[in-house]
């Protein structure tokens, strides 16, 4: 793939915004929407750099021009002015691995987040790391002039042999300058998915096609959780994905491990990383079972059959892709909770997670227990778990995943 990033203008735009525009970039938020802007000098194009002065007409922040998205500044610098260049990014980049630290310093886990996107000072761009491959995600296609520093920065600090791109949905439907999804900007192309270890677990991240970067790195704390507790557990996995919390499961010494998902690819992944696993003591005992079905169907058609479960876990994809969709996310979620508790043996464990930034920890949590009420069970020592080291949340919308370890009592 041949890719020349486009040359940023030496002519600045100089922007200034509403007061609650102001407000908010004062407290470090790194959007800055179309309608917060009451003027801009003249117009950009994608990833010039916009100098935003406050009232008194004092530099306040800079950030990238997005003129295609309604978030059209995106702030990568507050405070006193910066040049933005290729050695802001080198410490840029640097100051999110430091972030990792604990990470990089643990060779059982070559899985993980590099750049967490506007957490880390890079809004609409993620990079992880699988192995000795580091995968780019653009979200916005402001980022094009910059790649180039960015990427240079993470060959140096990380050493990949391999620099994949991917693009959201919005860049994707862009003209990037020879950027394709799934291309390669460093190392030679991957025919196959990239395999790396997760706490000593093996895994696999197709990276030139897969799901956001290849995997769902995000969930490894919680599914290390579940392994703790896993102990001679039958496992129910609904919306299993890949599989990684029946790995998990496995590992820790769980005699069964049942799978459900709607995607016959992703159970197909499963099954590789169940095999992969294959010979790590703990799973050699587990029983696996796959189930390729709706979860709602599945758990009504299980909750009528009498089915139970030691632990189940229901990780559900965002069912609130906009505020309007908040509603009928939390009686989805409602839904689950009571389902899923029905299924859940006596003294068994219910574990619910959302990724969903549009419904809040309050609310999940809320509606989890008032699921469990409609069930006819009270979770009176119910833990709610957060984001992993490296996903931290660097403003409200950054935090989005939430996940709840109940043992429910019958009220």
């Amino acid at each position: 793939m041949k890719f020349v990033a486009p040359k940023i203008s030496n002519r600045r735009l100089a922007v200034r915004l509403f007061t609650a525009g102001e407000r908010q970039v004062r407290k470090r938020h790194p959007w800055v929407f179309d309608q917060s802007i009451e003027s801009v000098s003249h117009e950009g194009a994608p990833g010039d750099l916009a100098v935003i002065f406050d009232k008194r007409r004092e530099f306040l922040a800079v950030g990238l021009w997005d003129p295609l998205s309604p978030i059209r500044i995106r702030v990568i610098h507050v405070g006193r002015p910066r040049v933005i260049d290729a050695e802001f990014w080198h410490e840029q980049v640097t100051a999110a691995l430091r972030r990792r630290d604990v990470l990089r310093d643990e060779h059982n886990t070559t899985g993980y987040r590099l750049i967490h996107g506007e957490n880390d000072g890079f809004p609409g761009l993620v990079a992880d790391l699988y192995d000795t491959t580091v995968v780019i995600k653009l979200y916005s296609s402001a980022w094009q002039p910059h790649l180039t520093d960015i990427v240079q920065a993470l060959v140096e600090l990380v050493g990949p042999e391999v620099v994949v791109i991917r693009l959201g949905r919005l860049a994707a439907a862009q003209e990037l300058n020879g950027l394709v999804d799934g291309g390669t900007l460093v190392g030679c192309a991957p025919r196959s998915a990239v395999p790396f270890l997760e706490n000593g677990l093996r895994f696999e991240a197709d990276v030139v096609s897969g799901q956001k970067t290849g995997y769902f790195l995000d969930q490894r704390d919680n599914r290390s959780r579940v392994q703790q507790v896993a102990s001679d557990a039958n496992v129910l996995d609904v919306f299993s994905c890949t599989g990684g919390f029946g790995v998990y499961a496995a590992a820790g010494g769980a005699r069964s491990v049942t799978s459900v998902d709607i995607s016959a690819a992703a159970l197909a992944t499963a099954r590789r990383h169940m095999d992969a696993n294959a010979t790590i003591k703990g799973r050699q005992r587990c029983r696996y079972e796959q189930v390729h079905d709706d979860a709602f169907s599945f758990l009504e058609t299980a909750v009528a059959s009498r089915h139970s479960y030691d632990i189940v876990v229901i990780d559900p994809p965002s069912f609130a892709g906009r505020q309007s969709s908040v509603p009928g996310a939390l009686r989805s979620y409602q839904r689950l909770t009571t389902l899923g508790l029905k299924l859940v043996a006596d003294d068994g464990m219910l574990v619910q997670a959302s990724c969903s930034s549009r419904v809040s920890a309050e609310q999940f949590v809320g509606v989890v227990h008032k699921g469990a009420s409609t069930a006819g069970f009270t979770l009176d020592d119910a833990v709610v778990t957060g984001h992993a080291v490296d996903h931290p949340i660097g403003f409200p919308q950054g935090e989005y995943l939430k996940a709840v370890f109940a043992r429910p009592r019958k009220s």
